[in-house]
């Protein structure tokens, strides 16, 4: 009789458990798309803002070497106050974590990842001097290479707020931001897995520098701010890695 009552319990506790969840445990959100309610945070909500993907130009190929771009690349903190445009934008981006030539497995990336994972989302904050391109957060699609919109407005001045109130963050025309999601990573490498996340935000930053160069632009890694903070100017669910600010070279 007590095994009955027992086991009537259990099942009883089982199916409220499950119709609380949905049916299923929770999991790690595969990208960071359906984490935020973007109308809750907007600095200014407009629902045509975020109806479709943005289509980068297809990315160039420049006519300055790897040589020289490694040999001229430097951290540049001072940017004039003009503006970029959308080839600009794709090439960047592009560099981080686009699509590269086919390979015997398929398509590669212009970065490498540890076992082909890519634990990283690629964002970009915009300003309003940005040709074709309202001022606002974007997530990268390195698939369709496009613009995921994600945040209507221009919150430069609250990155920069996120990282110290270093200024030239706010005066750039637009920052790529690294964000890594570690659980796609450790899930199958365990806790060295940390590590690995690290070692990709290196590749695509250092990327992205090259990329800087050939375009005579100028970008500084910044690896200073508070990352809470800055993971809630992305709404993002991830962890922010690195800040790069880019503009022309004052």
């Amino acid at each position: 009789m007590r095994k009955s009552i027992f086991f009537f319990l259990a099942a009883v506790l089982t199916a409220g458990l499950l119709a609380v969840s949905g049916g299923c445990a929770p999991g790690d959100p595969v990208n960071n798309e359906e984490v935020v309610d973007p109308e809750d945070h907007d600095l200014n909500h407009n629902d045509a803002f975020y109806e479709q993907e943005i289509e980068l130009p297809e990315p160039g190929v420049d006519q300055k070497t790897v040589s020289e771009a490694l040999y001229e690349r430097r951290s540049r903190r001072s940017y004039s106050p003009e503006g970029l445009d959308p080839e600009e934008i794709g090439n960047l981006l592009w560099a981080a974590g686009g699509v590269g030539v086919d390979g015997v497995s398929g398509a590669t990336r212009t970065a490498a990842s540890a076992g082909g994972i890519y634990p990283l989302d690629i964002y970009l904050v915009a300003g309003p001097d940005v040709d074709d391109l309202r001022a606002g957060v974007y997530r990268y699609d390195h698939a369709d290479h496009a613009l995921v919109p994600v945040a209507e407005g221009d919150r430069r001045d609250i990155l920069a707020a996120s990282a110290l109130d270093q200024a030239y963050i706010a005066e750039a025309p637009v920052n790529v931001v690294l964000v890594g999601h570690y659980e796609r990573t450790t899930g199958r490498y365990g806790d060295r897995g940390g590590r690995y996340v690290h070692l990709d935000a290196g590749h695509a930053s250092q990327n992205i520098y090259l990329m800087v160069e050939a375009l005579g632009l100028g970008t500084v890694a910044v690896g200073a701010f508070d990352d809470t903070e800055t993971a809630e100017t992305l709404e993002t669910d991830g962890s922010p890695l690195i800040i790069m600010p880019v503009g022309r070279i004052d």
